[in-house]
């Protein structure tokens, strides 16, 4: 199997379908799509509720951390999306697009293009919203956008308490500001997840000129003269080599990317003689500024057994699924996060907590099971100042790298989890949802000084599955793209996907990582 593409892309995830739709929109035009995965055939990636049982291998990378040091020396999981639509078809299908200062940041860092008016028709380009239709939004795209098909008793009274505690309400968290408390439009329709696989890939997988290659892991970007020519691959335990006449487009997230471009020796040249592999381009930036929203929670029991805990369970499970199958609703079309709000600090000029609920028990993302009934409110902060990176381990592509978010290492981030969890308190005082708890099972109502709330955040804080920047874009000496999105100093190579991202933008990574593919399609249609 050995051919010659105009196009070659990397990763068939949240970017990449969007590049597979539009490139082939040209007849003329042959494209080849490459994903290490599976197709999304597993139906718990359609059932919104069936994200709790994507954590297998068949879907998932499986990432973990290493041992973190200021979180106590553990390891925590790190999610990646392993099948077509990529973390699209697991995440918990939250549209958010984040703050427009965020998007003014990056074109402020040098990105020339970025800025929030830039963006702006490239999020309205993609969306497919069954509600809003206006300066901020559009309908006809290929991304579904949609409100809930219905809220749980537990979401409706955090969204009351939310109000209770002094935030405005909200209708759409897109539109002129994120700040307040309301309930999430989500990436499904009628009772379905709409990952890019489904929405931007399944209408045009017919296309003579748009090849499909699942279970291909490439392990290696050809690189001749300066210029990326093509990749290697393996498929079925065999080698394969294809070749790129236009540009290799390299769209497998803020892990994979950087991991793949390492592996192809392009990186700090320094670190790759160490773990063998000779340097084809000293790129110092590949694999640095790591960083990731990360999340302190706060468990509650309830007074009676009214959350989604146990739902998941025979015969309930059974019953909701079949539900689901005939009508596309009940539990089974519930997201398991429903309802939060933006929250402005006095200190900030914008929002900087994302504060939401889950009306189940979610501890350390699922990974620790605790008995009861009850429900879980999440904190993030919003622009965490801790950077890491990932490295190699090994000159070997099966080796999984060592990924090293850093949490916690600045004290802003520890301070501000802490913070976090008063806040939430806070929350959680007011008369509409105060009536449904019967107590704090974490931290617990004996966890009061800031010398313990952090201690408990160190224990059982989680990330909230947004990595981004480790291939980033930029003009100084650890960036890696440029603000067209191709690799410094080699030609016909571009990053397409979160990795680009200099700076985490405040909210849900998904949204604008399909916005950057858009974005990037564009520019590589008008050769630009």
């Amino acid at each position: 199997m050995k051919g010659v593409w105009d196009y070659i892309i990397i990763g068939g995830g949240s970017a990449g379908c969007v590049l597979a739709n539009r490139l082939s929109e040209d007849s003329s035009t042959q494209v080849l799509l490459l994903e290490a995965g599976s197709t999304d055939w597993n139906p718990y990636i359609h059932i919104p509720a069936g994200l709790g049982k994507l954590f297998g291998p068949g879907v998932n990378w499986r990432f973990h951390t290493a041992p973190q040091k200021n979180l106590d020396d553990r390891e925590v999981w790190y999610p990646q999306g392993k099948t077509l639509g990529g973390s699209s078809a697991i995440n918990a299908m939250i549209y958010i697009r984040c703050q427009k200062e965020d998007y003014d940041v990056w074109e402020n860092l040098g990105n020339r293009g970025w800025g929030y008016s830039d963006v702006l028709p490239y999020f309205k380009k993609a969306e497919d919203n069954d509600r809003f239709e206006d300066n901020y939004h559009s309908q006809g795209g290929p991304q579904w956008v949609s409100d809930q098909l219905s809220t749980h008793i537990i979401s409706r009274a955090f969204v009351e308490a939310m109000q209770q505690y002094g935030l405005p309400y909200n209708e759409d968290f897109n539109g002129v500001t994120m700040h307040g408390t309301g309930f999430y439009q989500i990436t499904c329709r009628n009772g379905r997840r709409g990952s890019t696989a489904v929405t931007y890939l399944r209408p045009v997988r017919s296309r003579k000129n748009l090849t499909i290659r699942t279970g291909s892991k490439v392990y290696r970007i050809l690189i001749k003269k300066g210029r990326a020519i093509g990749i290697e691959y393996e498929r079925r335990g065999k080698k394969f080599t294809e070749y790129a006449e236009s540009e290799v487009l390299l769209s497998a997230g803020a892990i994979n990317s950087p991991r793949l471009m390492l592996l192809s020796g392009i990186g700090d040249a320094s670190e790759l003689s160490s773990v063998g592999i000779k340097p084809v381009h000293d790129l110092p930036g590949v694999g640095k500024n790591l960083h990731d929203h990360i999340c302190t929670n706060v468990h509650l029991q309830t007074k009676k057994p009214i959350s989604y805990d146990g739902h998941d369970k025979f015969p309930k499970s059974l019953l909701h699924g079949f539900q689901w199958l005939l009508y596309r609703n009940g539990p089974a079309a519930a997201v398991i996060v429903e309802s939060g709000g933006f929250v402005q600090t006095e200190d900030e000029d914008r929002p900087n907590l994302q504060i939401h609920v889950a009306p189940a028990t979610v501890v350390r993302g699922g990974q620790t099971t605790i008995p009861g009934n009850g429900f879980t409110v999440n904190s993030t902060f919003l622009r965490p100042r801790s950077r890491g990176s990932l490295k190699l381990r090994s000159s070997d592509m099966n080796d999984p790298p060592i990924i090293d978010p850093n949490y916690f290492d600045d004290p802003h981030d520890r301070n501000m989890s802490v913070r976090s969890v008063r806040e939430i308190r806070k929350i959680l005082s007011q008369p509409a949802i105060k009536k449904l708890i019967e107590h704090e099972r974490l931290p617990g109502d004996n966890i009061n000084s800031d010398s313990a709330i952090l201690a408990y955040a160190r224990q059982y804080a989680c990330c909230d599955y947004h990595p981004v920047g480790t291939c980033k874009m930029g003009l100084d000496k650890l960036s890696v793209v440029d603000s067209k999105l191709r690799v410094h100093g080699i030609e016909s190579l571009r990053i397409i996907d979160s990795s680009i991202m200099p700076v985490l933008p405040s909210g849900n990574t998904n949204a604008p990582t399909i916005m950057i593919a858009e974005k990037g399609g564009d520019m590589l249609i008008n050769n630009m």
